[in-house]
């Protein structure tokens, strides 16, 4: 019999509380897979930072996801690690740290996300000077893409192997990229390529309409969701809260009520992890059940919240989906 340490471990210790919570989530999951449902992954925070590519890509090569939703940080961030992983640095007593110790990171080119500091000439600056080439040369032909696809030509170049400071099979960009997996990247202007696209649009470089819309992706997925939703629904696994989990899950509801095709199905599970506290007018902090009063989620749909760090929690639900 294959040995499952971490299956094991979680199923003999994990009976109580958030702990029997991911369990819970990680087996309604597995469930979900097993009825031939698809699911959708939401990335936001700095998943891709706290390099959550070594158990995500793996996900992403057993079809264990079938689209994810991220921010433009952790869009960029993956390959940011594939690319200058030993320029990083780490600050664990990044607590004690004070302004003028900061404002030396800063000096150091050293952008600091918790206790990792990523350095931008080697990661930002490395990546720019070629997906300007890709951004150009789409925009001479006349070509449009969406954030991520433009990432996904610069990988499938293989221009940036020669960078490469990971196992490739660690990225989940690059799995992405294999697969040209479906992807939603809301608010990827707040980004830092998205910040450096802008730059290029003011110095008149690039057009702001090379780049496809945030608009254009609700588009796009309510397309997405209707063709292979099918009667079933598609499942929701977010991981934190914010844009990257509040995007694509309205797409139910617009469908429902905007488009009035009162066919459409709910999200057919949903999971969040999230150590927001429920507090007034909070997003990432609501109770699943909140969901239902905006036509997102139905009465019966499978709902899981685990009120933790999804850096802990992430990596082991994903473990115990690849039974590991």
């Amino acid at each position: 019999m294959a040995q499952k340490p971490i299956t094991e471990f979680i199923e003999k210790h994990y009976l109580h509380f958030n702990a029997a919570a991911l369990v819970d989530a990680a087996k309604g999951y597995k469930k979900h897979l097993e009825e031939d449902k698809k699911m959708l992954v939401s990335l936001a925070g700095a998943m891709s930072t706290g390099e959550l590519g070594k158990s995500l890509a793996e996900m992403i090569r057993e079809d264990k996801l079938h689209i994810i939703s991220c921010t433009g940080a952790n869009l960029e961030e993956d390959v940011m690690n594939l690319v200058a992983h030993s320029h990083y640095k780490r600050v664990p007593h990044y607590r004690d740290l004070t302004p003028k110790e900061e404002w030396d990171l800063l000096e150091k080119g050293l952008n600091r996300v918790t206790d990792t500091c990523i350095p931008e000439e080697e990661a930002f600056r490395r990546i720019q000077k070629h997906i300007f080439e890709i951004w150009k040369d789409a925009e001479e032909k006349g070509e449009r893409y969406f954030p991520h696809e433009f990432l996904f030509k610069l990988i499938n170049s293989g221009v940036l192997e020669q960078y490469y400071e990971i196992d490739p099979k660690n990225s989940w960009m690059i799995e992405a990229a294999k697969k040209n997996l479906p992807m939603v990247v809301p608010g990827w202007e707040d980004s830092t390529l998205g910040n450096i696209f802008a730059s290029y649009c003011l110095k008149g470089e690039l057009k702001p309409s090379t780049m496809k819309s945030g608009i254009e992706y609700m588009v796009w997925l309510a397309d997405w969701y209707t063709q292979q939703a099918e009667d079933k629904g598609i499942g929701f696994f977010q991981i934190g809260g914010g844009i990257a989990g509040d995007f694509p899950i309205c797409v139910v509801p617009m469908l429902y009520q905007d488009m009035e095709r009162t066919d459409t199905p709910f999200w057919s599970y949903f999971c969040q992890i999230s150590d927001s506290t429920t507090s007034y007018g909070s997003y990432s902090g609501a109770v699943p059940n909140e969901k239902i009063t905006w036509g997102k989620l139905d009465i019966d749909t499978p709902k899981f919240i685990v009120e933790s760090d999804a850096t802990i929690v992430a990596p082991l639900i994903f473990g115990y989906i690849l039974g590991w």
